[in-house]
């Protein structure tokens, strides 16, 4: 429970703009974000099998695939702050073998899913002394999935841009502005109407923003604010994207579909999150299914894009590209829907996030409201979290029936 002295310093945190960016984007859509909330404080803090060390260091892993600083960093810090070793933020090859063994996975997830096979869930669950237990692995794969998708909304919104290391300091000497929205107009303030919520959001809601997300931003802001000693300060700058990724050239191509090719479209209607991934996530990572499919209807149902079939053309745009399929849809209401430029800034974003910190195409134009291209980046990171957990969790049914 929180004391007084610390409420204030994370209210006053929030109002000036100084923490979690991703949060105050979101905050036009409280809704969403408190089902976002939910489920990100569930998976880092809430029971699970995972050490909470190992929760984090896996989100270090996941955002490194992107060069995500803000999610390298900020996972960072959280990772010290619940005991992790400050040796492993020297890089990947210090960490455990577990941890190490994930890389594979990692690194298929967040750029090729479709390539997550039975033979990964086996090499992970058969791994002698270093073995991961079924439970164990769904955990880390949503940490994995969760993770990637939320790199996609990092730098669709430019979280990423103008990110400042944990040892600068402003001019004045003061901590940084961490995250500055705009950065690619160069604007490096958050802009007032999100560094505080909405008039549209009640009390209850921002209540729900302050202390659902409490334990998640707290021992972040103090290390910025308040930092304990120069040793750990050091140790979070050493970590550096670089540092936990492996062979870096493995990265995002178009999903083959010729006959020919080796790999096959998957088809929804073969496996679905509604009648697969959602049962079988549940039972062996127990409520998880409950709050990823909150996170599910609570995007699809947001107002700020009227149109529900712009909504479904987004979405089922996105799974397209990551090889998915449905065959009850009419894929030229894609074209229809969707102008050329928003197809490549939604394809840039959900496939290889981390090339648009300077997109060639920004979703910036005039008729666009800003919680509808908050909206638009909320699609793009839900419809891939569904995608990777689609391929993991289809692997891991492969797994166990084979």
């Amino acid at each position: 429970m929180m004391v007084n002295g610390e409420k204030e310093r994370v209210s006053l945190l929030v109002s000036r703009g100084s923490v979690d960016a991703v949060s105050q984007q979101m905050a036009s859509h409280p809704q969403y974000l408190e089902s976002f909330l939910r489920t990100q404080h569930y998976i880092l803090h809430m029971d699970g099998p995972l050490p909470l060390p190992y929760r984090h260091y896996i989100a270090i892993m996941a955002a490194a695939r992107h060069h995500c600083n803000y999610l390298v960093y900020l996972h960072s810090a959280h990772f010290l702050r619940v005991g992790g070793d400050p040796k492993w933020l020297q890089g990947l090859e210090v960490a455990p073998l577990r941890l190490r063994l994930l890389d594979n996975i990692n690194k298929v997830l967040a750029h090729q899913p479709w390539l997550t096979a039975c033979s990964h869930i086996q090499t992970l669950l058969k791994a002698g002394e270093q073995c991961w237990s079924l439970a164990e692995l769904v955990q880390a794969v949503v940490i994995l999935a969760h993770c990637h998708s939320l790199c996609s909304f990092v730098f669709g919104c430019d979280t990423d841009a103008d990110f400042v290391p944990l040892s600068s300091k402003s001019p004045n000497g003061t901590p940084p502005t961490f995250c500055p929205c705009d950065a690619a107009n160069g604007n490096t303030n958050v802009p007032q109407s999100l560094a505080t919520p909405s008039e549209h959001i009640t009390r209850r809601r921002v209540k729900i923003y302050l202390y659902t997300y409490l334990n998640l931003i707290i021992s972040f802001a103090f290390i910025i604010s308040f930092k304990d000693t120069e040793e750990e300060e050091e140790m979070i700058c050493l970590a550096d994207p670089s540092r936990f990724i492996t062979d870096p050239d493995f990265c995002y191509q178009e999903f083959a579909r010729k006959e020919e090719d080796h790999f096959q479209v998957f088809r929804v209607q073969d496996y679905s999150w509604e009648d697969h991934g959602f049962s079988l996530v549940n039972r062996l990572y127990s409520d998880i299914g409950h709050l990823l499919d909150d996170r599910f209807r609570s995007v699809a149902t947001l107002s700020s894009l009227h149109s529900d079939d712009l909504k479904r053309a987004i979405w089922n745009y996105i799974h397209c590209v990551l090889g998915i399929r449905y065959d009850d849809y009419d894929y030229g209401e894609v074209n229809q829907l969707l102008e050329r430029d928003l197809k490549l800034y939604v394809k840039a974003v959900a496939c290889f996030p981390d090339s648009t910190k300077t997109p060639v195409c920004p979703l910036r134009w005039t008729p666009l409201k800003t919680s509808e291209r908050i909206h638009i980046n909320l699609l793009i990171m839900e419809a891939r979290l569904q995608a990777e957990l689609l391929y993991a969790l289809r692997a891991i049914t492969q797994y166990m029936i084979a």
